[in-house]
């Protein structure tokens, strides 16, 4: 009598199909384009605001949305951790009181505000400074809902660098 292997040879392919359909997703992202992502898993950023311009601050914030959106950050095994700590004049930006802002500049202000509201829907997690909005006149009431206030944006900055988040400078 013979028997046939035709069984295992069946089980076989299909632990080795499952083998290489599991295994890339259990590899961190060797990622081509971006040599610094090898082996990372996840990125964890603080940004530093302390750009005053509406102008300047809606080219930057461009690029700072899509750091997270990027396919080969969302590719990571982790999603990624962003943190925005607004200081000096970038205080100004985050108040609703659009009074303080020229005519020509309040459109670029309010475009500023709803990418800021876009971004903490995504996850993004924005404080600003009190001490700062003291020294520029912003009124606590005036600020985004969508904005944390802390006492010092230094000290909330480096709490997350002590929490492992790399921190970038935006002036």
């Amino acid at each position: 009598m013979k028997i046939s292997n035709e069984p295992c040879r069946i089980v076989f392919i299909a632990l080795l199909f499952t083998a290489f359909m599991i295994l890339p997703a259990a590899i961190p992202v060797q990622a081509e384009e971006y040599k610094a992502l090898a082996n990372v898993s996840q990125l964890r950023i603080v940004f530093d605001v302390s750009v005053g311009s509406p102008q300047g601050a809606n080219n930057v914030f461009w690029a700072v949305r899509n750091i997270y959106q990027d396919k080969s950050v969302t590719a990571l095994p982790e999603r990624a951790q962003v943190a925005v700590v607004f200081r000096g004049p970038a205080v100004k930006l985050v108040s609703e009181d659009l009074s303080r802002w020229p005519e020509k500049d309040r459109q670029q202000v309010k475009t500023f505000q709803q990418t800021i509201r876009a971004m903490k829907e995504e996850g993004v997690v924005f404080e600003i400074c009190q001490y700062a909005m003291k020294k520029a006149g912003v009124d606590k009431a005036s600020v985004l809902g969508e904005v944390n206030q802390v006492g010092n944006g230094f000290v909330s900055i480096a709490g997350y660098q002590m929490q492992g988040y790399g921190v970038i400078a935006i002036q």
